[in-house]
């Protein structure tokens, strides 16, 4: 299956003519504009791997994550930096806001026409010569590696035609993710839900969250996470939960691993609450070490 082709690059910072790739920065970081396929400017940073030569830090310079953050978050939140210092010991890592969420452009659909964000971001990590493309998701951003695998990870994606932009992912981590849309069971849930379908909520998470969210309801209701799961294969694929966690309690993540079979791993982890900032640095190098065993 496909979403079509992503990963253009609409803005950079770099200067044309200087020798450098577009938007090169101290130390080899980038940050530039991407353009999804449906046309939403996306504010994206590369960072190279911080450890691709030390091999007691078990870095790996053919490998890449991209982190898909979860929601009202972005690029330059504290948390969604601190993953992306732990996973830079390990590969590069490309971080980026979804639609609707700091500097990028459009609204938020929750979940919906976000893996065209992803498509695009790593499109855009793929550029940068990496042969292993790693997506880590967290929360909305758990739900949406999950459907991304499942529609650009398929064999048809293996080799794609000329002038398309290769969207494919080689490994799926996916933390303190949903298994299925319209979940209302926790207060934290029937907040989120208040946010985002109130008028009032997404005057709040504009101004109160930096997170614009789109006043349309899913038409069609996309794919859920558990039968995304199910058809990630044979990718390989990490579900993360905490058994604390105050969003989406235990029976999300093990619908999750029961969908994906055996070619899912399912961590349960102890005291653990919900996404990026529940997530302990061990954790995340665990995590990281998991993807760079997938990469073999």
């Amino acid at each position: 299956m496909r979403s079509g082709s992503a990963g253009r690059v609409a803005r950079s910072t770099g200067v044309p003519g200087d020798g450098t790739p577009p938007g090169t920065g101290v130390g080899g970081v980038v940050r530039t504009f991407l353009r999804t396929a449906d046309g939403v400017a996306l504010d994206a940073v590369y960072e190279p791997c911080a450890a691709a030569h030390d091999a007691s830090g078990g870095g790996r310079a053919d490998l890449v994550f991209v982190i898909a953050h979860g929601f009202t978050g972005d690029l330059d939140r504290p948390h969604v930096r601190r993953v992306a210092r732990a996973l830079a010991r390990y590969g590069a890592v490309v971080t980026f806001s979804f639609r609707g969420h700091g500097a990028s452009g459009g609204r938020s659909t929750v979940g919906d026409r976000e893996v065209l964000d992803l498509a695009a971001a790593v499109a855009w990590a793929r550029g940068f010569g990496h042969a292993r493309v790693a997506t880590v998701g967290f929360s909305m951003g758990g739900s949406v590696v999950l459907r991304h695998a499942a529609l650009h990870g398929g064999p048809e994606d293996a080799a794609p035609d000329e002038g398309r932009a290769d969207t494919r992912t080689d490994s799926v981590v996916s933390v303190s993710a949903p298994a299925r849309w319209y979940y209302r069971g926790t207060a934290p849930m029937r907040r989120l839900h208040w946010l985002v379908t109130r008028p009032e909520g997404r005057l709040l998470g504009r101004y109160g969250l930096r997170t614009r969210i789109h006043h349309r309801d899913w038409d069609p209701v996309p794919l859920p996470p558990f039968r995304a799961a199910s058809r990630i294969a044979p990718t390989p694929l990490l579900i993360v939960h905490g058994d604390r966690d105050g969003y989406f309690p235990l029976d999300h993540p093990r619908m999750l691993a029961a969908a994906a079979g055996d070619h899912g791993e399912l961590w349960l982890e102890p005291g653990m609450g919900h996404a990026e900032n529940a997530a302990a640095d061990e954790l995340l190098h665990r995590i990281a070490r998991w993807t760079v065993a997938q990469a073999g």
